[in-house]
């Protein structure tokens, strides 16, 4: 039965979704979020669990040049509702912020439950409906948007529609990209969805996979091509995933989708001079062990020994063989090769989705008057560190502007 005609629709319980609610019931109108599964914001509670990174508190010229070729897309929406607006709003549910040693911004609970919590109060108190377990199928031949509950279909004429079905990492907490295929069916140009913030696979050698797996390399400096990211990175099973990796994860991504490999360097010691590492490394050994020798005279951790001994099989050389210089530079620079991307369903995030061309200022799709569109949906992606939540939520409070605005016209 169709609702009220000031009724507005709003797909995806997350931050993006959320947000555009709370936006659209300050404005007047009456809201109601669907969402597929039991509860809200399953990837936000998820995100938080090692400490909810909201935004990061570096200044606005470099923050928004993280979102690289999407930047211009994106700039108004977040000088709209920048990090400060976010801590503001934070704060405002009672869940204060800090900055943390890196810059990125926390609530000083850590956590993203009491968050979440203080804003489904917020959001109930001011009328807005969250009907959960209410998958999305699409549109019927009216133009009505259909779903399935655990009542049976059920059909929806909303004044306007707001799509914030996240992209598909971690498809048991709701965003599983399905939503790709309805919106292609409409003409709607979608940029395919790949993995951003991901690990990348490599054929590790059996015995440094057993002795290694699930170790960080820590204070190391990542090089590829003219791009150089200080910070750790962790060897798992069956590669290599982490913050500094992350970093580098769209450049690495398109390589590998390019060429079918690419190659990452790892400076294991990016602070120290080549030349005092070869002037130490020429120091007589005695009689300890060759990993002793490199773990007091270069300071190495045994990961770090390892992924030497490891790079240097590749090459058919022995560690103990190489010359001081040759050994020095190979700490300043251990070739990794990286042969394939970690699966979609276990990235933090994705790039891809509706390419940002297709929608207007107010983030409505251009193509399909009155369903607007935010959130990690859109073809945009950012590094961790507070990029991913700012942006979600500066979309999802531009897209509840777009509505208001476009209501009134």
């Amino acid at each position: 039965m169709p609702l009220p005609s000031q009724h507005i629709a709003v797909i995806g319980a997350g931050p993006a979704g959320l947000m555009t609610a709370e936006v659209l019931a300050q404005g007047g109108v009456n809201v109601t979020v669907y969402d597929a599964m039991p509860s809200a914001a399953r990837k936000f509670l998820m995100a938080g669990r090692g400490g909810l990174n909201l935004t990061h508190s570096e200044p606005l010229p470099q923050f928004l040049a993280r979102y690289r070729e999407a930047m211009p897309h994106l700039k108004t929406a977040i000088e709209v509702f920048p990090p400060q607006a976010l801590r503001d709003w934070s704060d405002a549910l009672g869940q204060e912020t800090f900055v943390g040693s890196s810059g990125r911004v926390f609530p000083k609970a850590f956590k993203a439950s009491p968050v979440l919590r203080a804003w489904l109060r917020r959001l109930d108190a001011m009328g807005v409906r969250l009907a959960l377990r209410h998958r999305w199928t699409g549109w019927n031949e009216q133009g009505r948007l259909r779903f399935e509950t655990p009542g049976g279909p059920l059909v929806v004429e909303p004044r306007a529609t707001v799509l914030a079905l996240g992209g598909a990492s971690w498809p048991r907490l709701g965003s599983d990209g399905t939503w790709t295929e309805m919106l292609a069916a409409k003409g709607v140009k979608i940029s395919p969805l790949r993995p951003a913030n991901s690990g990348f696979t490599v054929a590790w050698s059996e015995i440094f996979r057993d002795r290694f797996e699930g170790q960080p390399l820590k204070g190391v400096a990542l090089i590829f091509g003219a791009h150089t990211v200080r910070g750790e990175a962790i060897v798992t099973r069956t590669g290599i995933e982490g913050g500094a990796i992350y970093a580098l994860s769209a450049e690495l991504r398109e390589a590998i989708l390019r060429d079918g490999h690419a190659t990452l360097n790892i400076a294991l010691r990016p602070d120290a001079e080549t030349g005092e590492l070869i002037a130490k490394l020429s120091a007589a050994k005695g009689k300890q062990s060759f990993s002793n020798f490199l773990r007091k005279t270069a300071n190495l951790s045994p990961i770090a020994i390892g992924l030497l001994q490891e790079s240097a099989k590749t090459y058919g050389k022995s560690l103990a063989a190489l010359s001081p210089a040759d050994l020095a530079r190979l700490i300043q620079a251990v070739s990794v090769q990286l042969n394939g991307i970690a699966p979609i369903a276990r990235a933090i995030s994705t790039a891809g989705g509706i390419a940002l061309d297709e929608l207007d200022d107010a983030f409505m799709i251009r193509r399909l008057p009155g369903v607007f569109a935010a959130g990690e949906m859109l073809d945009w992606e950012a590094p961790t560190g507070g990029y991913l939540l700012q942006a979600s939520f500066a979309t999802g409070a531009a897209a509840g502007r777009g509505v208001l605005k476009w209501l009134n016209s």
